[in-house]
């Protein structure tokens, strides 16, 4: 409920907050509820909270690399001296849903070789080779990286 709690602060699942407010509901409502949960942090960028966990995780240089922002944006973003467009704030949240991703398999260093690494994958090139410039979240290159990223986390019997 706690986590709830937070998430609907930040304004995400509202909706799914309201409905377990009280007493947690029947497994196969519960599950129903938190698929929605689950497809709403997936379509709500949250810079706000993003831009500080992936600049402890990525550093600030490795994270304006992979936004294509400088490294001085990245600090006005991360401290909300300036708010961040929302191009932006799309790659910023798929970088931080990359980086959950790993993070059930990598330690924060292991996150940060990881998108150095050539991946055959990838049809030999790193991860950060497909995140360059402005590059937009749902074309093919970044969703081949989030799928991999997704992969080492995937259940071996699912």
């Amino acid at each position: 409920k706690s986590v709830l709690k937070h998430m609907q602060r930040a304004g995400i699942g509202r909706t799914i907050y309201a409905a377990v407010n009280g007493d947690f509901a029947e497994a196969p409502a519960l599950e129903r509820m938190l698929a929605q949960l689950n497809s709403a942090l997936e379509e709500s960028p949250a810079p706000e909270y993003e831009w500080k966990r992936l600049a402890s995780v990525l550093g600030v240089d490795l994270l304006a690399g992979l936004t294509g922002v400088s490294a001085v944006s990245v600090r006005r973003y991360k401290t909300a001296a300036r708010s961040t467009p929302d191009d932006v704030a799309a790659r910023v949240h798929r970088l931080a849903m990359i980086a959950g991703d790993l993070s059930g398999a990598y330690n924060e260093a292991g996150i940060r070789q990881w998108f150095h690494r050539k991946r055959a994958q990838l049809g030999g090139r790193a991860p950060a080779e497909l995140l360059l410039g402005r590059w937009d979240p749902s074309a093919a290159g970044p969703a081949q990286v989030r799928d991999l990223a997704r992969a080492l986390t995937a259940s071996p019997a699912a």
